[in-house]
């Protein structure tokens, strides 16, 4: 597996607050947004716990020929709206009520966006650096095969996510496709998404985060009658998110100026070439070393004076101390969950506006719903029709969310939150609880 798999949320965790729960911390935002809406009690109830916790721990025959012992989650939060949706991350810090955290965003994330899936999570506790290629499509098949019928193409459809590419959705894949029906087998390719185009992906999945990150900056800027053309930005994180949202804002006009990820942290207020600095990173892993830049430590990467901040990286990276470092106009949550909550007061005392993970980082999972469609259909759609369908979806997901958020005088997190809620509410109240 290459480093760049796992570059764009591997960045330092010093600035996290220590002790912080990121469930926890999910639930403080969900919360909120209950002030402002109506919602039946038991939804509250039911949405505020995942609908089925899975652990799984599995043996895999390394190559040295040693047996090692792997934890793998599933988190299945809610279906109501759809079959499960969620990403798998392969990462040393990957815990119980993180991976809770995170399908609960994806049930929300969806029912924002009106894709019409609910939120799903996975995971398993490893370093992919430390493993040999065939040492992870070993954990990937086994962990596929233990999972067993808690998958499915029409009930739980994973993704890539931290850690995982289109390879091991492939290996993921197939795993399936041979544990299953022979006579179907062809229709199982959609137990998956964000696969290879060869094996059956989409168009623009690749890019489809970092793509759904600009088109939200993109709204914001005509809201604010803001010129992209020669406005800057910091990008924390350099992987598949923010390389690709980088490459997209550059043809835009805008500079980046400093990029921190897992290796450390570069700057230049003259602007850093995005195109060749992708080259350095395929080649050496990370940005640290890119000869064109100065390094700065993580605290001035944080104070750099930009007009955007795009953290593409790891959860609770936005604390207290270092919101009130912070010098731009927009955050852009390109990664889930990279604010706390004293962070996110302090930036609202600031007078920083966030647009939230829910919205800004939604094109995965749009771009993924549409690789499930073609999949189903077996169709292939053109880039332009993918782009396009994306950018309706992403700026009728922005501006209810901001309408809302004008009407009760709330910030964007609340509102998106709300919005969501709101939507998943109206459909229990439809179809109440069984029996």
């Amino acid at each position: 597996m290459s480093k760049k798999a796992s570059s764009e949320k591997q960045a330092s965790r010093n600035s996290q607050t220590q002790g912080t729960d990121f469930f926890d911390t999910h639930i403080a935002q969900y919360e909120r947004a209950l002030q402002h809406i109506d919602v039946l009690p038991h939804v509250r109830l039911i949405l505020g716990q995942p609908k089925n916790e899975i652990i799984v721990n599995f043996p895999v025959k390394l190559d040295n020929g040693e047996y090692q012992l792997f934890t793998g989650y599933r988190i299945q939060h809610n279906n109501i709206m759809g079959p499960y949706k969620g990403g798998i991350r392969f990462h040393h810090d990957v815990t119980l009520n993180e991976v809770k955290a995170l399908a609960a965003i994806m049930t929300y994330k969806c029912a924002l966006l009106e894709v019409p899936f609910g939120g799903a999570k996975g995971g398993v506790a490893l370093n992919v650096h430390k493993f040999s290629r065939s040492e992870v499509e070993k954990i990937t098949r086994r962990f596929t095969h233990d999972l067993g019928n808690n998958i499915g193409p029409e009930y739980d459809i994973p993704a890539p996510d931290v850690g995982t590419n289109s390879q091991v959705m492939v290996w993921m894949m197939d795993t399936y496709m041979n544990m299953h029906n022979l006579s179907d087998k062809n229709a199982q390719r959609r137990i998956v998404t964000g696969k290879s185009l060869t094996s059956g992906g989409s168009r623009g999945r690749e890019k489809a985060t970092g793509q759904g990150v600009v088109y939200s900056i993109q709204e914001w800027a005509d809201e604010n009658n803001f010129r992209l053309d020669g406005a800057t930005y910091t990008l924390q994180g350099f992987g598949n998110v923010g390389s690709h949202a980088a490459a997209i804002l550059s043809k835009l006009g805008a500079s980046l100026v400093a990029v921190m990820d897992h290796t450390g942290s570069i700057a230049n207020e003259e602007g850093i070439n995005v195109r060749k600095l992708t080259e350095h990173v395929k080649a050496t892993g990370g940005v640290r070393g890119y000869t064109s830049c100065n390094d700065v430590t993580a605290d001035e990467f944080w104070a750099m004076k930009c007009d955007i901040c795009i953290p593409a990286a790891l959860e609770l990276q936005i604390d207290e101390r270092v919101a009130s470092m912070m010098n731009c106009r927009l955050i852009v949550e390109g990664a889930n969950g990279p604010t706390t909550l004293d962070g996110e007061r302090v930036l609202i005392e600031k007078g920083i506006e966030v647009i939230p993970d829910l919205m800004a980082n939604a094109g995965g999972v749009v771009v993924s719903y549409f690789e499930w469609v073609q999949n189903k259909r077996s169709e292939s759609w053109q880039l332009q029709e993918i782009d396009e369908r994306l950018h309706f979806m992403m700026r009728r997901a922005y501006h209810d969310m901001r309408a809302f958020a004008r009407e009760h005088n709330t910030d964007n997190r609340t509102a998106a939150y709300a919005v969501a809620v709101g939507r998943i509410n109206s459909v229990y109240g439809e179809r109440g609880i069984f029996p």
